[in-house]
């Protein structure tokens, strides 16, 4: 049931991990300025065939460590056998983490589709059973409310996504859409295949810039509306490409939030004022900036 436009969500952000000192500086600012902001847990990624694991581990631990932010770790089936995948994730539980987004990954670099490791796990399903059985995570996946490049036959992304569920999984985040009627009837299809409706959290883009966004929406297969194409286009030429972002994004999660949707994930790419602008519009004030936890 719609809840009122004026109920503030549950928000979460994403993270990835730095690869040079330039990144590392933008991430801790990143963090920093969203910390306040009272996150239900934030979650850092993998590169592109699980090429960062190690730094994603390292920024995982600091940021749960010197914030004290409740952290789900992103875990792939990229390249790694199945012992060497669950010592990663032993070592998170190890650590302290006790969330974890499995994720069956991208496909390696340099290769057109994923192939699972000859001693590893051979989807995102089994990698989520296998998790489940440790008995230490709460375990997030992920979700596509527009069809994933790999799905087969239409429909494939909600059984898939009920076998996740059925494995163990607690909750989905979304792939990023423009259009909130697509969350909605993934959704509206996902609770018909018994996945409740609530455990679908959407994934939200707030557009940095709209060039970016287009090639990110092409990757993965996310529809680019016509209209907002043209509104972004006129507003870039009148030099308020930044205030059609916030107003936009407030807009899409206004949207999802008189339609009922409590929780909100926001991907950051690591620069936080377009996400914390629109998370204050959506009501949700920040405490006082926190220190780094001694």
């Amino acid at each position: 049931m719609p809840t009122s436009p004026s109920a503030a969500p549950r928000i979460s952000f994403e993270f990835f991990p730095p690869q040079g000192i330039d990144a590392s500086f933008r991430l801790w600012d990143t963090v920093q300025a969203l910390a306040p902001m009272r996150p239900e847990f934030v979650s850092v990624t993998y590169g592109a065939g699980g090429t960062t694991r190690k730094l994603t581990h390292e920024a995982v631990v600091a940021i749960q460590r010197n914030y004290g932010l409740n952290v789900a770790a992103h875990l792939t089936c990229v390249d790694a056998t199945r012992a060497e995948t669950l010592e990663i994730a032993q070592a998170y539980a190890d650590a302290g983490i006790t969330e974890i987004v499995a994720l069956r990954g991208d496909a390696p670099k340099g290769a057109a589709r994923f192939a699972p490791h000859a001693d590893g796990f051979a989807s995102s399903v089994d990698l989520v059973a296998a998790l489940a059985a440790m008995g230490k995570f709460t375990i997030r996946v992920g979700a596509y409310p527009e069809a994933h490049p790999d799905a087969a036959y239409a429909g494939a992304d909600i059984d898939h996504l009920k076998r996740k569920f059925d494995a163990g999984a607690t909750s989905a985040l979304t792939q990023f859409f423009f259009d909130p009627d697509i969350f909605f009837r993934f959704r509206d299809a996902a609770d018909k295949a018994g996945i409740p409706a609530q455990k679908i959290i959407p994934g939200i883009l707030p557009v940095q810039s709209w060039d970016g966004a287009k090639r990110f929406a092409a990757r993965c297969g996310a529809t680019v509306p016509v209209r907002l194409d043209e509104a972004f286009t006129r507003a870039a030429r009148d030099g308020r490409e930044g205030l059609y972002s916030l107003a936009q994004c407030t807009s899409l999660c206004q949207r999802l939030i008189a339609g009922g949707v409590q929780d909100l994930h926001f991907y950051t790419l690591n620069r936080p004022d377009l996400t914390r602008d629109v998370v204050r519009a959506l009501g949700i004030t920040p405490e006082v900036a926190l220190e780094k936890v001694a």
